[in-house]
C-alpha cells in the first residue's frame, strides 16, 4: 500500500493524516511532544465568524471528522464575544484523547515524543527520513511516497528571547522536547519569516490561559453559565493598544480587548491577550489570586510564531520538493485551529494524490476555503501582505471574504455552494 508520512501532529497534521488515510494511504504521524494538537490543547475556540462557514463547507467536503470531535467536546455553543459570534468552545482538557482515538481508529500509525535528526533528498525529493525516539535515543529509517510538514513555525527558545521576551514556559514545551522538526528545510527548502507593520519579525501567540480556580466565584459562575465573561478594567489600569499590536490574532486587536479582561471556558479560562503583567492584572476586580496556566510566564511575554512559513502552490506542494506538501502555519501566516485543518485535509489529500500518480487537487476559489488559500498566497508575496496575519475569523481575510458574499451562515446554502462547486464528499473518497 502507498504510504504517507506526517511530520508534526498538530490541528494541521492530524487533518492531513486523516485526509492521506481516507484516500487509500497507509499513514504515519511523527509529533515531538508527548500529546498531539500543539498550540490546540490550550486554544478551544472553532465556529467564530467565517469559521463557521470553512466548518460547514469542510463536512460537505467530506472530511470533517476533526470539526465534528470538537463539536462533540464542545463546553459552550453558539456564544458571542466582542467582535465574534456563534462561536464554540471546546474542552481543552478532552479534546486530546479523542483526537488520538479519532486518528486510530481510522488507522493511522502515531508515534510521539519522535523527533527528525534528518533528511534523505536527492533530485527535488525526500527519499527518507532519520527519526530519533526520544525516550530511549534509538533512531529508525523511515520511508513513504509522499510527506506533508505540518511542523510548525514556532519556537525554539532562541526565537522567543531574540524576537519576544523570553522563553515563556509554553504549552510547545521546547525546553524538554526540543525546537519544531521541519523537513522541507532540511531538505535544502528556503523558510520564510513574517514580518509585523514595523518591520520586527514574528508574532507573539494571542491568548493565554488562567487558572479558573483562582478566580472570583463570580468569574467562574459566569464562565461556567455563559462561557464568556467581560470585566472592564479600571482606568488606571488600561493597556495601550500598543500590546494588541504584537498579536498574531489581529481579529483580537480591538479596543474592547484592551478596555476589558474577555474572558472564554474551555475548562481552563482563556484570556484574550498574548501576556498580562500578573502585578497589574490582580489589582482588577475579581483577579486578586490569578494564576497562570499557558504559558506559566504569562504575565511577561508568550510564544513567538511564524518563523517557518514554506513556499507553496494552492494545492499545498512545496515548491522545489516534488513529493512534500504543507499545512497549517507551514502554509504561511494563517492564524487558527480551523486554518490548520483545512489546509491539513488538501496537504494530506494531495500527498496521497501524489503516491497513487495522481493530478493533484485544488479546493475551487467559489468555495471559501479554495479562496482564502489562493488569497493568502497571493498576499505575502508583498512587503505589505507579509506583515498581515489571516484568519476566517477577523482582520484582513474576513474583510476580503465578506466583501465576496462568501460568509454564509445558513447551512444548506454552504451545501448547494459545495454541490455546485463539485466537491461533496470529495475528501472521503477512496484513491486505492
Amino acid at each position: 500500500m502507498k504510504k504517507v508520512i506526517i511530520v508534526g501532529g498538530g490541528w494541521a497534521g492530524c487533518a492531513a493524516a486523516i485526509s492521506a488515510r481516507k484516500a487509500g494511504c497507509d499513514v504515519a504521524v511523527y509529533e515531538r511532544a508527548d500529546m498531539l494538537l500543539g498550540t490546540g490543547l490550550v486554544g478551544g475556540i472553532m465556529r467564530n465568524n467565517g469559521r463557521f462557514t470553512a466548518t460547514e463547507e469542510m463536512l460537505a467536503m467530506g472530511c470533517g471528522d476533526l470539526f465534528s470531535v470538537c463539536d462533540t467536546n464542545s463546553r459552550h455553543k453558539n456564544i458571542a464575544f466582542p467582535g465574534h459570534k456563534h462561536a464554540s468552545l471546546y474542552d481543552v482538557s478532552l479534546i486530546e484523547p479523542a483526537v488520538k482515538k479519532c486518528l486510530s481508529d481510522a488507522g493511522v500509525e502515531i508515534y510521539v515524543m519522535t523527533k527528525v535528526k534528518g533528511v534523505r533528498a536527492e533530485n527535488g525529493s525526500i527519499l527518507g527520513l532519520t527519526i530519533e525516539h526520544f525516550e530511549t535515543g534509538d533512531m529508525t529509517e523511515v520511508e513513504a511516497d509522499a510527506y506533508v510538514d505540518a511542523s510548525g513555525t514556532a519556537g525554539p527558545q532562541g526565537n522567543c528571547s531574540k524576537y519576544g521576551n523570553g522563553c515563556a514556559m509554553c504549552i510547545y514545551r521546547c525546553p524538554t522536547f526540543g525546537p519544531r522538526m521541519g523537513i522541507a528545510a532540511k531538505a535544502g527548502i528556503e523558510e520564510r519569516i513574517a514580518e509585523k507593520a514595523d518591520g520586527s519579525l514574528g508574532a507573539m501567540s494571542g491568548s493565554c490561559k488562567l487558572h479558573k480556580d483562582s478566580l472570583s466565584k463570580k468569574i467562574q459562575k459566569t464562565l461556567d453559565e455563559a462561557g464568556v465573561c467581560v470585566v472592564p478594567i479600571p482606568q488606571t489600569l488600561q493597556k495601550s493598544m500598543s500590546m494588541l499590536g504584537q498579536k498574531a490574532c489581529q481579529q483580537y486587536a480591538l479596543p474592547e480587548f484592551s478596555e476589558n479582561i474577555v474572558l472564554l471556558d474551555t475548562g481552563h479560562a482563556k484570556l484574550m491577550s498574548a501576556y498580562y503583567p500578573l502585578a497589574i492584572l490582580r489589582q482588577i476586580p475579581g483577579f486578586a489570586n490569578a494564576r497562570f496556566e499557558d504559558p506559566y510566564a504569562g504575565g511577561i511575554g508568550n510564544s513567538m510564531r511564524y518563523f517557518g512559513m514554506l513556499p507553496r502552490t494552492d494545492d499545498l506542494k512545496v515548491v522545489g520538493l516534488d513529493n512534500t506538501f504543507c499545512a497549517g502555519e507551514k502554509a504561511g501566516p494563517l492564524v487558527g485551529h480551523t486554518e490548520a485543518i483545512v489546509t491539513g485535509v488538501l496537504a494530506g489529500h494531495n500527498a496521497a494524490r501524489h503516491a497513487f500518480g495522481k493530478k493533484y487537487a485544488q479546493i475551487p476559489r467559489s468555495l471559501m476555503i479554495g479562496e482564502s488559500i489562493a488569497f493568502v498566497r497571493e498576499s505575502i508575496v508583498t512587503k505589505e501582505g507579509i506583515a498581515k496575519k489571516y484568519t476566517f475569523s477577523g482582520s484582513v481575510l474576513f474583510d476580503h471574504l465578506k466583501e465576496k458574499g462568501m460568509y454564509i451562515t445558513d447551512v444548506t446554502a454552504i451545501r448547494k455552494k459545495v454541490e455546485s462547486a463539485g466537491m461533496t464528499g470529495f475528501f472521503a473518497e477512496s484513491l486505492a
